[in-house]
């Protein structure tokens, strides 16, 4: 059964590879390199649709315990894989570079080894488009074309709680169909500003997506246009909402929507943030620092990845640990943006004061624990603490881990700290250490950490655990 349904998930990744080569109507002369996508994407059609036809004739099944989590992990590690080829084909990248840049399209993250002044235009599109796919996920993206038959379970495994109607196959072609408006509105917006038809596709789908990867050398700081960094921000906001408050909005329940626990957790952030930014930036920069600091902080805190400063290399230490605690914390949950997500930091903070409250109150006095969650009061059971806790705390080793990989190649601990941090945040800021120097140990403990950062962690363990139980045949505790 898992064979079958990952036949068509396969056939969904061909088509995504072949989807570049629409260039080639623009730009003929790029005919040279259309087997890079050709080869890998017509391939995967083919082996796709052989696979599917195991299920040809079998009653729709229900996936047991865990084969949820072994599909979707099977699915990701699958389509990274056969990404890759288009540029391990080229001859350009190495296995490692391949499987990194696939990674980085797919998690939203932005990091790149690619020469973007020395790429074609398939491959520049070809990056927008796995970080669109990545972005709203490709459970989400097969299901809108398909049906409900492969489940919510899956549907959540991947990290979604946006079911907005009551039928996931219509609740996934609502989010669709938003977000593909977002992006015509934002292709609309760049143009009229000075910016390249192409760019601005490119761009408006990496904004929405809160990916990053941009056409340009020095990102959206190329432009030095102020009405294209607004343009950008709105977009990078717009995609790291949660789809749930998108729609509160367009209904006019504008007031609830702003009591959701992430919107006020924003709000505290965005007042403490941008003046420590300016204040720090200010001293790198004289002109426009306000202006920098608000957009490196709407990029850091929705995980995007662009910037507008040259380096970060040259801006103090201050300024770069504000923006490592900005893509730790991340985007709302079930939105396109990475790191710890504002609900669980919200809820962490809750927690806190409601210790301290209950240490202060009388021991007779019966407490409520309950937040607003989509303008509604919501109880908070000891589970969802529970596992709040134990989602943060592998986060934090996971970054430990990483950091100490990258200081043990002669890297400071600021600047390793800095690169992890995007690496599992997926952001895709860099201090400078990823390029095409970058040994293959970093960019392999980047890869994972874009992975285990876009998966958030607990489908990936539960995925291979139950598959190294089935080998061993011992039983789940």
């Amino acid at each position: 059964m898992i064979i079958g349904y990952l036949g068509f998930f396969m056939m969904l990744i061909g088509f995504i590879i072949l989807i570049p080569l629409v260039v080639l109507i623009f730009d003929p002369s790029e005919i040279k390199d259309a087997y890079f996508w050709i080869i890998p994407g017509v391939s995967s059609l083919i082996l796709g649709y052989l696979m599917s036809q195991t299920l040809k004739g079998r009653k729709a099944e229900k996936l047991e315990r865990h084969q949820d989590a072994v599909l979707l992990v099977s699915i990701w590690i699958l389509a990274i894989f056969i990404s890759s080829f288009p540029l391990f084909l080229s001859g350009d990248y190495t296995f490692s570079e391949s499987i990194f840049e696939a990674t980085s399209g797919y998690s939203t993250t932005g990091l790149s080894v690619v020469d973007v002044t020395n790429a074609s235009k398939m491959l520049l599109l070809y990056r927008s488009i796995m970080q669109f796919i990545g972005g709203i996920g490709l459970v989400l993206v097969l299901t809108s074309a398909i049906s409900d038959k492969y489940g919510m379970r899956l549907y959540h495994a991947e990290g979604h709680n946006d079911k907005l109607l009551p039928n996931l196959a219509r609740s996934a072609r609502l989010i669709l169909s938003l977000y593909s408006l977002y992006i015509v509105l934002g292709v609309i917006a760049y143009t009229a500003f000075g910016m390249s038809f192409f760019d601005a596709i490119n761009h408006s789908i990496a904004s929405l997506s809160t990916g990053g990867f941009s056409t340009r050398l020095e990102s959206i700081g190329y432009y030095a246009s102020f009405p294209i960094e607004i343009i950008t921000m709105i977009l990078m906001l717009l995609g790291s909402t949660n789809m749930i408050i998108h729609l509160m909005i367009f209904k006019g329940k504008f007031k609830k929507a702003m009591q959701h626990i992430e919107m006020r957790l924003f709000l505290w952030v965005t007042i403490l943030f941008i003046g420590l930014l300016w204040v720090t930036i200010s001293r790198a920069y004289d002109l426009f620092s306000l202006r920098q600091a608000l957009f490196q902080y709407v990029s850091a805190i929705t995980t995007t990845g662009f910037q507008t400063v040259p380096s970060f290399n040259a801006l103090p230490s201050i300024f770069n640990f504000g923006v490592i605690i900005l893509m730790i914390v991340g985007g709302q949950a079930g939105s396109t943006s990475g790191g710890i997500k504002q609900y669980r930091v919200g809820l962490m903070f809750k927690e806190l004061y409601w210790n301290i409250r209950d240490r202060l109150s009388h021991q007779r006095t019966i407490h409520t624990y309950d937040i607003f969650k989509f303008g509604k009061k919501t109880d908070i059971e000891p589970e969802d603490l529970y596992y709040n806790h134990s989602f943060i705390m592998i986060y934090m080793m996971a970054l430990v881990i990483g950091t100490s990989i990258f200081m043990l190649y002669g890297h400071s601990l600021e600047a390793s700290l800095f690169e992890f941090s995007s690496s599992l945040g997926t952001v895709g800021l860099s201090i400078g250490i990823i390029g095409t120097q970058t040994p293959a140990v970093l960019l392999w403990t980047s890869t994972i950490g874009m992975f285990l950062g876009r998966l958030e962690f607990f489908v990936v363990i539960i995925a291979f655990s139950s598959m190294v139980l089935k080998i061993t045949k011992k039983k789940v505790l």
